[in-house]
């Protein structure tokens, strides 16, 4: 069992509560627009780090994250993108993937809106965990602590911050 905190659109931000709850978890995972690799440093201290590069990062941080993150934790596949869409609305890019190889677990960002959403067409949990940083138009940060059990997710939680 491997205990997980997700992540995304930090845009530079990063505070103690976020750091808090990195040290509950084994992975820390940030679907993109990490903002600062300040950031990525601060979370590397507290547990592993998997991410993607989001739109608004940098050359250093496009560096050290790739634009996908295809793995397997436990026996779930896994697939980390930032811009990517949700169940019947993802981008042509996803769709033509989707298409052609399972995951079981399909997260993305950028959006700032938290969704949670079982996709029976493709056979897959859909996460988008929000923005957790402190740029943009949402009213509530948000962030998702879930367990990888096997091939179960489970314990899902959403944690929430005012702005």
């Amino acid at each position: 069992m491997k205990k997980i905190l997700l992540i995304s659109d930090t845009h530079g931000y990063m505070d103690d509560k976020i750091l808090s709850y990195c040290k509950s978890v084994d992975e820390v995972w940030h679907a993109g627009d990490i903002g600062s690799i300040d950031v990525v440093d601060k979370i590397k201290q507290q547990k592993p780090l998997k991410g993607v590069y989001g739109n608004i990062d940098n050359h250093l941080i496009r560096k050290v994250f790739p634009l996908d993150q295809r793995f397997n934790c436990e026996n779930i596949k896994v697939w980390i993108t930032h811009i990517g869409g949700y169940p019947g609305r993802y981008s042509k890019r996803i769709y033509e993937n989707l298409k052609y190889e399972s995951v079981d677990l399909f997260i993305c960002g950028h959006s700032h809106i938290l969704k949670v959403i079982n996709d029976k067409k493709y056979n897959l949990l859909h996460i988008n965990p929000g923005a957790i940083g402190k740029h943009g138009f949402h009213q509530k940060r948000t962030m998702v602590r879930f367990e990888v059990n096997g091939k179960k997710i489970e314990n899902l939680e959403i944690i929430e911050f005012n702005r």
